[in-house]
This record gives C-alpha cells, structure tokens and sequence, in this order.
C-alpha cells in the first residue's frame, strides 16, 4: 500500500487532509494531515513541519490550532505527523507500550528520537520519521510542496523535538520555533525517562537529543521563536526555559523568548499566539 487519503475537507480556499502509509522506519502505518493553502494552485509553497506534544496524534493541531486561516492567507502548506508509532506493525504484532500505559511514554509519546534499546529500537524512530522519511514523502508526492523553503515548528515534546531536528538539520529547516517546548530532557523527569528508556542510561548519549546541548556543541540556526506561558503548571519542573536562554546567550545564538503572562500549557495557549509564528516563519521561508 501506498500513500492512501483517509478523507479532505475545503478549507479557507485550501484543503485540509489526512493521509496513511507505510513507514520504512516505524515499520508501521503512519498517519499525518496535511493542509495545503489556495495558493498552491498557481506554484510552489513553502512547507512547515508541526510536531505535536504528548499524548497528541496528527488530528490535535488541525483541530484545535486554529492555523488554517493564517497559513490560507500566506500561502503556507502545514505537515502534521502523529507522535508515535501504533497499532500493529506491518507484520501485524503490537507495537510496545510502557508497561504502565502512562501518558508520558510508549504510544503517544516517541519523544522525536531514534530508539536504540529494546524494545523500543524497533518501531520508535521517530527523528528520522520527522526528518528524513516524511519530508522525502512530501517531496515525492506533493509536488506543490517546496522543499527548499521549510521550517518546523511545535508545542511541548513536540517543540523539544522540532528545535533539535531544526538545529541538527540546518541545511533543511530554515525557520525553527516552538511553544512551551522541553528544552533539555537531560534536566527534567520527562527527559530522563523518556530517553533514559529510548536512549539507555549513559547520558552522554543524550545530547544529541536535547537542544540545550546541541547549542552548547556548536549547533546554529539563524534565528529562533519561542512562546512560554507564564501560567503553565510544567514549567519550573519539566520546560526550564531559561536553560534555552542561557544556551542561546552564551553561543550568541539569537532568540526570542516571549513569556507570555497567565498563559497555561493548553491549546488556548498555542492558538493565541499561533499566527505570529504562521507570520514569522513566512517572513523567514520568503
């Protein structure tokens, strides 16, 4: 089976689908929406990756964002996978799951890393998924999509895992931002055991997967954007965004850290502030 289009709905001029297939690196089904503005008609559009935060599929941003009429009038197509592999593999046995079907782990939560341990190495790739796979999907089967104007963006897990993709992955995401993103999975209980899990016990070997780190190994981007509501009830324990700035000043990397006052972790939070990104990363993918 190839690509196959689950269902599409006109929307602001453009249309927004939902799409399957077959994973080379999940070695599952993999599902992802995809929205596709008016102006794709006429030419190529630039393309933006959003990676969603955990328990999240590919169904939360598009429905709860609110990005469709923004990325309509600026001509940019949104890619959102879901967050982990799922369901029966392609041979048909069950994909692993934490043990104790909690929400930060296993199903929902792939954390946008490659697995290196069982028995997760198997299914949960989800960094080369979302940097490798699914940008070469879009390449080959959306020829409106331009892939030489392509940013990432995401909330959450997902902003953990769209500022490393971004900063390991320059010559491909030219715009990178992030809402309420985790920025160091070495320094928060999320982090530790998710890649702890994923990734094995040696923490050195999690550095490839924490943007704090990559920043601090030399890794560099042009620019990034990051929302933080003050209101969020993860944020002294889990995001520590002022680890992000510390990185950030001490590498002379630019960021802009907007906190936001009363905003909480939710998607009320993500869509009041959503077309400001829309916007940025416009004038960054021009």
């Amino acid at each position: 089976m190839s690509l196959e289009t689950l269902n599409a709905h006109r929307c602001f001029g453009g249309e927004q689908a939902y799409f399957r297939h077959p994973s080379r690196e999940t070695k599952t089904l993999m599902r992802f929406s995809v929205f596709t503005p008016p102006q794709a008609a006429d030419g190529k559009v630039p393309v933006l990756f959003w990676l969603s935060g955990l328990t999240c599929t590919e169904d939360n941003f598009t429905v709860k964002a609110g990005a469709q009429r923004a990325a309509a009038e600026l001509g940019l197509m949104i890619v959102a996978p879901d967050t982990s592999p799922r369901g029966p593999d392609l041979e048909g046995a069950d994909v692993p799951d934490d043990p104790d079907k909690a929400y930060d782990f296993g199903l929902g939560a792939g954390f946008y890393v490659d697995a290196t341990q069982a028995p997760w190495a198997k299914h949960y790739r989800m960094y080369s998924y979302c940097a490798q796979e699914l940008p070469e999907l879009i390449a080959a089967e959306f020829p409106q999509a331009d892939l030489s104007r392509v940013g990432i963006f995401g909330h959450s897990m997902g902003g953990h895992g769209a500022l490393t993709i971004g900063l390991k992955n320059p010559e491909k995401f030219r715009s990178i931002s992030a809402f309420a993103p985790i920025v160091s999975p070495l320094n928060c209980p999320w982090g530790e055991k998710a890649l702890g899990n994923y990734i094995g016990q040696d923490r050195a070997h999690w550095r490839a997967y924490d943007a704090c780190a990559l920043i601090e190994d030399g890794a560099c981007t042009r620019d990034l954007l990051v929302d933080q509501g003050t209101g969020d009830q993860f944020l002294t324990n889990q995001l520590k965004p002022e680890l992000l700035k510390a990185a950030c000043d001490k590498a002379g990397l630019p960021l802009t850290l907007r906190m936001q006052d009363g905003y909480d972790h939710s998607y009320f939070f993500l869509s009041s502030f959503m077309d400001d990104h829309l916007r940025w990363h416009a004038r960054n993918l021009a």
